[in-house]
């Protein structure tokens, strides 16, 4: 006889070393294990609500701008037929959006309606799809307890102060890193780079502001993946760091001054730092967002969230040392963001309240030049927030908190419907197409000098809503503005800052002056003027023997 018992043993089973998706799915395929559909389609349609949450948001805020033609506001300039590569002399901030746009709308040109004007408006509302879906990614607890919670973070995410103030800024290729950085933090503390750099291309397809956002967000939320973090972010910014470092342009230091984040409601610009507001200019400033009611609502907002976050990061400690997971000292992603969100208050601070001190940056290495704008930083304090209204709304009796959900738009109704018609699309007037048409089937090489000698426009066909100049981006040869900016105060004075670009900046003094321009612009490889027609008498005498090649309602075109 043998051991009592032997003949019951069975051979251990191996370990299972297929991945959670593929046991769920194995357990799905038996016949016992089968899910109705109804069931199935629903978890599918729980998963859907950030990404149609967003999309509503989207109609909702851009209202007006989604009718036939293109939004143009500040730094927003989407044209017809973009060029692939467009040239300039300062600093190259939008070569990788305005390549991506050029390079999208080539792909559409197929399509038998306006596909330029189809691409802005699939990025708009792409912006609220990806930042509400990224938010609702990062908030924890099952499944189904954290619906609600997950909706409550998409919606703030997509719709608060920093989002609508940087969007009136027309600033959409920085908002591509906003909305990205939610889905690079999840995944920054993962063991693989791929994800990671599908996360951060939104950021490298916004360019320079974007990345740099993220980068701070992303280093110490990574922690000890830190190094990884920055070699990825490195090689995506390569199409926009190369042409930097080897530009001759230069950062004006007086422009800390001139971009410091500044006090948008009563609260002051501490409390309007803390409400993800101080944007340095006051035509991005959201209608109603002054008033007492907003300022105080929005701050209690801010102390609830800063709250849930703190609450969110005490159980996570608590978990881990429950379960003796503090390996190495590291932390969870939750607390690499609160040390993001405090640095970008700092760096926003720092503008306001020591401007002496970044100056000096600016004026030691141009690099630093992005400092200046230090609201732009409040992305991950954005994101903190989020997050942590999430947190709340998890933990409040289930017959309140679906009304968590609707908090943001309480907050901020005004930013519907292109904050009240402050974003609408217009179409370009005839003009702009003939003159294109001229200057790019024209052999003779050179520059075209666009004028009158300032950035921004204000066209009456654009509601006289302000724009940066549309040439600017129009041109298939390179185009010659002036870069430096003239920005108020604020107390009813003007800081005029000088131009990136050198050969701006030795043209700026030769239009300051009284006598020809023929001979010193082509002198310095200019072969085209572009004059808006409202301006022609400050430069049509200033060009004897120039050759009118058109001459429109709006725009006059000179051949040097």
């Amino acid at each position: 006889m043998g051991v009592p018992g032997a003949d019951d043993r069975r051979p251990a089973r191996p370990p299972d070393r297929r991945s959670a998706r593929s046991r769920i799915r194995a357990r799905r395929s038996r016949p016992g294990d089968r899910r109705p559909a109804r069931e199935r389609w629903r978890g599918r349609a729980v998963h859907a609500l950030p990404a149609l949450a967003g999309l509503l948001l989207g109609v909702l805020a851009l209202g007006p701008a989604l009718g036939p033609g293109f939004v143009l506001r500040y730094d927003m300039v989407f044209v017809p037929d973009p060029p692939i590569l467009p040239q300039g002399g300062g600093f190259p901030r939008a070569v990788p959006s305005d390549t991506a746009v050029a390079l999208i709308s080539a792909a559409s040109s197929f399509l038998p309606f306006p596909a330029d004007q189809v691409v802005q408006k699939a990025i708009l509302l792409g912006l609220f799809v990806l930042a509400a879906t990224g938010a609702a990614a990062l908030v924890p607890g099952e499944r189904g307890e954290r619906t609600v919670a997950r909706l409550v973070a998409a919606v703030f995410y997509a719709w608060n102060v920093y989002l609508a103030q940087r969007l009136l800024l027309g600033q959409w290729a920085m908002l591509l890193g906003y909305a990205g950085l939610p889905w690079a933090v999840r995944a920054a503390t993962g063991r693989r780079a791929g994800p990671l750099v599908l996360a951060l291309l939104p950021a490298a397809v916004g360019g320079f502001q974007a990345m740099l956002v993220s980068v701070m967000t992303l280093v110490p939320v990574a922690g000890r993946r830190a190094p990884r973090v920055l070699t990825i972010a490195a090689v995506l910014s390569l199409p926009w760091l190369v042409p930097a470092l080897g530009s001759a342009a230069v950062t004006d230091p007086a422009g800390v001054r001139a971009f410091a984040p500044r006090a948008d409601g009563p609260l002051g610009t501490l409390g309007s730092l803390l409400t993800l507001g101080g944007v340095w200019n006051s035509g991005a400033v959201v209608p109603g967002q002054e008033t007492w009611w907003s300022a105080l609502v929005r701050l209690a907002v801010t102390v609830t969230a800063v709250a849930g976050h703190a609450l969110l990061v005490r159980e996570r400690r608590e978990r881990r040392r429950s379960q003796q997971r503090g390996r190495d000292g590291a932390w969870e992603w939750e607390e690499g963001l609160a040390v993001a969100s405090a640095a970008g208050l700092a760096v926003g601070c720092a503008g306001a309240f020591l401007p002496g001190a970044v100056q000096a940056l600016v004026g030691f290495w141009p690099g630093f030049g992005p400092l200046r704008d230090g609201q732009l930083y409040l992305a991950p304090f954005a994101l903190l927030q989020a997050v942590g209204l999430a947190a709340v709304a998890a933990r409040l009796p289930a017959t309140i908190r679906p009304g968590m959900i609707l908090v943001p738009l309480l907050v901020l109704p005004t930013f519907a419907l292109g904050a009240f018609g402050r974003l609408v699309a217009v179409e370009y007037p005839p003009d702009w197409s003939r003159v294109r048409q001229i200057v790019d089937a024209d052999p003779a090489p050179g520059a075209l000098l666009t004028l009158p000698w300032s950035a921004y426009r204000a066209f009456g066909w654009n509601g006289g809503r302000v724009v940066l100049d549309p040439a600017v981006k129009s041109f298939h040869r390179r185009v010659v503005w002036n870069d430096g900016l003239t920005v108020g105060l604020g107390d009813g004075r003007t800081l005029a800052l000088g131009a990136e670009d050198p050969l701006a900046r030795e043209i700026g003094p030769l239009l300051a002056g009284s006598g020809a321009l023929t001979g010193p612009l082509a002198g310095r490889g200019v072969s085209h003027v572009l004059i808006l027609r409202a301006n022609e008498n400050m430069f049509r005498s200033r060009l004897p023997g120039a050759r009118l090649l058109h001459a429109g309602p709006e725009l006059l075109l000179y051949r040097l």
